[in-house]
């Protein structure tokens, strides 16, 4: 019985161990300078800073469950972003303009893999959704979120994604 209880205890100590050595991506997202041009312009700052957030957390999620890229570095530039829907500053700037109106969206994603021992892989990542059916229902991003779904889940995969 003390055998049992030992060897389940050292292997526990070795499994929760052996967790620790394997560090998570780190992963930092930038906003293009055409993406900022373009959030001056008419977006608005504070939602594309937004968005670019939600991209880095979501990539974050998602290479947290997957060993895949354990310890490297994961440096994504958002590119592009097409709103479904009117954004604040749209909306503020055209007072015409409802959120009612909608249409298609995406995302563009682009940057590098910097593995532990200094290999980089290219990254290039879109998505813009040609649909228009279901664009009425999501949110304002709606097509921007489901692209960074599908580029965190490809890239979790261990799917070094080159071009889409």
């Amino acid at each position: 019985m003390r055998i049992a209880a030992l060897i389940a205890i050292s292997m526990a100590a070795l499994l929760s161990g052996s967790a620790a050595f394997a560090a998570p991506a780190s992963v930092s997202v930038t906003v293009g300078p055409a993406l900022q041009a373009e959030a001056v312009k008419t977006l608005g700052v504070r939602e594309v800073n937004d968005l670019a957030a939600q991209l880095q957390r979501t990539v974050e999620k998602r290479l947290a469950k997957s060993p895949g890229y354990d310890g490297a570095r994961i440096e994504l530039v958002l590119s592009d972003a097409k709103p479904n829907h009117p954004t604040f500053k749209q909306m503020g700037d055209r007072p015409g303009l409802s959120y009612e109106s909608f249409g298609v969206g995406g995302a563009k994603i682009e940057g590098r893999a910097v593995a532990a021992d200094g290999a980089v892989t290219p990254i290039a990542y879109k998505y813009y959704e040609s649909d228009i059916r279901w664009a009425r229902y999501g949110g304002t991003w709606a097509d921007a979120e489901g692209t960074f779904q599908r580029f965190a889940y490809d890239l979790g995969r261990g799917r070094s994604i080159a071009s889409r």
